[in-house]
């Protein structure tokens, strides 16, 4: 049975905190794949300074190409409207019933997890894993996996604000999605040498 991993977000933009994580627990899960999936709108806020689906997309696209394990599943993005992880996963398994899925969440939505829609059912269908964040809790009533990694404070509304500010954002992104937030001039931000 082929085992995939499964992150959610609005990856607005992704960062590296999301691809260590992934990597993270594809090794440690010993994963088939891991698959980024961009949310249309997530239930649980507002998605951030409006950016079309079609450039988280291709941002995702850039930070992951690197590595033969991460692909994007755009699920979500097809059926648009609210992201309800419940109605995502019934649709993949339906799809492809010979893999089992195991769905990344960081220790913020761990928190979160007893107001996920269908939250008992959805525990039947995935194999919730979880990952610690600064600041959060992994105390849960739920069945989550706990895979160890490097705790990294950095948030995508971090990076939103440095790219507007036009400062640098090397390290915190791979190179070509840096380069696709300046020429795209994504969140107000320009070009310039501080892009590097």
């Amino acid at each position: 049975m082929k085992k995939i991993g499964i992150l959610g977000g609005t990856f607005n933009p992704p960062h590296v905190g999301h691809l260590i994580a992934a990597n993270e627990v594809l090794g440690a899960l010993k994963l088939d794949e891991v698959r980024f999936m961009p949310n249309s709108i997530p239930p649980h806020k507002r998605l951030a300074g409006h950016v079309p689906d079609e450039h988280r997309l291709r941002m995702t696209e850039l930070a992951i190409e690197d590595n033969e394990a991460f692909s994007t599943e755009t699920i979500e993005l097809e059926r648009a409207g609210v992201s309800y992880t419940i109605e995502t996963m019934r649709e993949l398994i339906k799809q492809e019933p010979d893999s089992s899925f195991y769905f990344i969440i960081g220790a913020d939505m761990i928190e979160y997890l007893p107001n996920w829609k269908d939250i008992d059912e959805l525990t039947k269908l995935v194999t919730f894993v979880g990952v610690k964040r600064p600041g959060y809790s992994t105390l849960t009533p739920y069945p989550v996996t706990l895979v160890e990694t490097p705790e990294i404070h950095l948030s995508s509304t971090v990076i939103r604000n440095k790219a507007a500010s036009n400062e640098t954002l090397r390290y915190l992104l791979p190179e070509p999605v840096i380069g696709y937030i300046k020429e795209n001039g994504i969140y107000g931000s320009g070009k310039g040498p501080s892009a590097r």
